[in-house]
């Protein structure tokens, strides 16, 4: 295999670098920035760069480049910890689900304000009582007439409180099997019936929020898909979530910063270093796989738990680098201290763990 780069994508990776510099240095630093860190000047900023879809089909207005250019832009941005958040979901996930199941309305309606960074997305996934086990979810959408009428609560919804749309995974019919009769549909976050309230967590950010639906009515356009068979495509929408380099570099800024204020003349400290540095060039590896297709169906959720895993052993290296400083209540501090949710978000450790025995090895349950 050969590892190296291309002069082109050499060049890529050069000038992302010099955009994400430029970004932290006016609209600030941030943590696991493609949620954390939001700026709609600077979705539009990556719009004008031709950055917002840059992998999707050019029939669907994308740049139709390889699946690696994002990697090395996404990869660069994040590192930076430049404020991506408010382009990231609908970029990752909401676009290729939009070509891959929905309408030719629904295509030509969208897809324009994606890629021009001006359509803000949630996705509506979790629910009390249905985090990681999709199947278990309850918020329903009921057919009345030439509309799906929606009742129930999601929670951990990220970006919920200024969302253009929701894209909703939810129960369009009861009967049968749980995995069964679930359903994507394209909700506006103006239509009455939504209440939004946020959530602050322990380190300050407030992205997360929860989401209540009573009796919201939305066209029956508006379904993504095959109504009560669309178990299969969120699941391929959480092979784009899991295995992306986002998974990997969100506190890569944390490491820098460590680095420079380590006592290198310390072995065990240069031993530490070298360990994380192969870590993150594995993880690297396994997202290149994940990208461009060569990983095994649902392996994503292996690269999940190596990178996120990766994540939290950068986090307590800064912290035992910093010692007491560590403990001062700033960005850095905040970063290390967010570090649990990485082996949470986008599915649990031990979750993952389950789908690699039971989708990938083949194990009995």
């Amino acid at each position: 295999m050969d590892f190296s780069w291309s002069r082109e994508q050499v060049a890529l990776r050069v000038h992302a670098r010099e955009v994400a510099a430029s970004a932290v240095e006016r609209y600030g630093r941030h943590n696991d920035s493609w949620i954390n860190g939001y700026s709609e000047e600077f979705a539009q900023e990556l719009a004008a760069l031709g950055w917002i879809g840059m992998t999707w089909p050019s029939e669907f207005g994308g740049g139709g480049r390889p699946a690696i250019d994002r990697l090395i832009v996404g990869e660069e941005l994040i590192a930076a910890g430049a404020p991506i958040a408010a382009m990231w979901f609908a970029d990752r996930q909401i676009g290729p689900s939009i070509i891959a199941h929905g309408t030719s309305d629904q295509q030509a309606r969208h897809l324009p304000e994606i890629l021009a960074g001006k359509a803000v997305w949630c996705i509506g996934m979790s629910e009390p009582e249905a985090g990681s086990d999709l199947a278990s979810l309850r918020t329903s959408a009921v057919r009345d007439g030439d509309a799906f009428v929606i009742n129930g609560q999601k929670i951990w919804t990220s970006f919920g409180a200024v969302a253009d749309y929701c894209y909703l995974i939810c129960r369009t019919r009861a009967d049968g099997p749980p995995h069964q009769g679930i359903s994507e549909i394209i909700v506006p976050m103006t239509a009455p019936g939504i209440e939004v309230r946020p959530i602050k967590d322990l380190t300050t950010n407030t992205h997360f929020c929860e989401v209540f639906f009573t009796d919201v009515r939305v066209p029956i356009e508006n379904l993504v898909g095959a109504e009560g068979g669309a178990f299969r495509q969120t699941m391929r929408q959480l092979e784009h979530e899991r295995g992306g380099i986002d998974r990997l570099v969100s506190n890569h800024a944390l490491f820098r910063i460590a680095c420079a204020r380590a006592d290198t003349a310390d072995p065990r400290t240069r031993a530490s270093i070298a360990q994380l540095e192969i870590k993150y060039r594995i993880g690297r590896i396994l997202v290149a796989r994940e990208v461009l297709g060569q990983a095994p169906a649902g392996f994503s959720a292996a690269t999940k738990c190596v990178c996120t895993e990766h994540e939290q052993d950068v986090a307590r290296f800064v912290a035992a680098v910093l010692g007491p400083d560590a403990m001062i209540a700033d960005p850095v501090n905040r970063g290390i201290s967010y570090a649990p949710a990485y082996t949470i978000m986008g599915g649990t450790s031990n979750v993952m763990r389950n789908i690699i025995g039971e989708r990938v090895l083949g194990l009995p349950r």
